[in-house]
């Protein structure tokens, strides 16, 4: 059995970690940490898991979290760079669902996130947790950064024609839509029912947190800098992003659905439908599957990708759960082979 710790267990991403880990087969659930709810039981917090999970919000401990086999930080961005370090000097395994690791540039980092970086050294040492693309890496890790829930939805959706060379890479589209639950369990007033209910609005245009991370990683798969127009909006529901992307082919002739159909053959959480699909959120939501279609306008050169996750699972939670398989020689799918809830 895995030894498993959280900290941070009290977030949306925390109680969907808890609610994957606690029916996986080959997991025990040693502690899991929160200030600010030391002492409440896990079930009066999240009744959901009444009968699953028996354990107490403990104040964090280094100590007890390095006899854990892996710790899973599902906390803000900037907490898990000051603790890591010694969890892996421990020979803990960690995976980090914030971003503190997940962009090489540290530069860039503390550009966009406002913070000096407190171990830069791990960065380069870090593994980027996308599966589809890293899964040697993943093997062999012992610090995972977790992808975030835009740039899981986004690069598996480019990922075959940038890797091809098939489409200009300097005028790539992301016209995303994300769930309220991506912004997190914080109170904002931006997020109450009566502000999002009945309403749809863009917002961080001028420069989101994932373009960064997501500019880097598809750089990395076509060799080259790659310029992304990248645009996220709020949905008036909880769970769910679609990700409608666009390019402009350079080649006209390839056939696009057989080029994406091979090269997700042999992946457990891509599903590649088939022509003329539009995919749902709702076929996602629950699961850690990433659903895409494809669709040439016209018969035109632009090519539209759609591609749908549950943001809180294949882009947070599921992914890592996916992630900890990898790292631990564990079947991909253990924990994770649940199907998606509708409606």
């Amino acid at each position: 059995m895995v030894k498993v710790g959280i900290v941070g267990g009290t977030g949306y991403t925390g109680v969907e970690l808890l609610r994957l880990l606690a029916s996986h087969p080959q997991v025990e659930l040693q502690l899991i940490t929160s200030r600010s709810e030391e002492g409440v039981a896990v079930a009066d917090m999240y009744p959901n898991l009444r009968g699953y999970v028996d354990l107490k919000f403990t104040a964090p401990d280094t100590e007890q979290l390095k006899q854990c086999d892996v710790v899973f930080f599902a906390t803000p961005n900037g907490v898990a760079m000051t603790q890591v370090r010694e969890l892996l000097d421990a020979g803990v395994k960690v995976i980090d669902l914030a971003a503190d690791f997940r962009i090489k540039d540290i530069d860039v980092w503390q550009q966009w996130y406002g913070m000096q970086h407190a171990c830069p050294d791990l960065v380069a040492e870090a593994v980027y947790g996308l599966p589809e693309i890293n899964r040697d890496a993943i093997r062999v890790a012992k610090l995972v950064a977790n992808p975030g829930c835009y740039p899981t939805a986004v690069t598996l959706g480019f990922l075959p024609l940038l890797e091809e060379g098939l489409v200009d890479s300097s005028g790539l589209i992301a016209d995303c839509k994300s769930g309220a639950s991506g912004a997190g369990r914080g109170a904002n007033v931006g997020t109450l029912l009566c502000e999002v209910d009945g309403s749809f609005k863009a917002y961080a245009v001028p420069g989101h947190r994932h373009l960064p991370e997501i500019r880097e990683k598809l750089g990395i798969v076509a060799s080259e800098t790659v310029g992304l127009t990248f645009v996220p909006h709020l949905l008036p529901m909880i769970r769910g992003i679609q990700a409608t992307l666009y390019a402009n082919l350079k080649d006209t002739s390839v056939d696009l659905q057989e080029l994406y159909e091979q090269r997700y053959a042999d992946e457990p959480f891509v599903d590649i439908l088939p022509p003329g699909s539009h995919p749902e959120t709702r076929s996602v939501r629950g699961g850690n599957m990433c659903r895409l279609a494809l669709h040439r306008p016209q018969d035109g050169d632009t090519l539209v990708v759609l591609s749908v996750i549950d943001n809180l699972v294949k882009g947070a939670a599921g992914q890592a759960v996916q992630n900890m398989n990898i790292m631990f020689g564990m079947d991909e799918t253990s924990g994770l082979d649940m199907i998606s809830v509708l409606p």
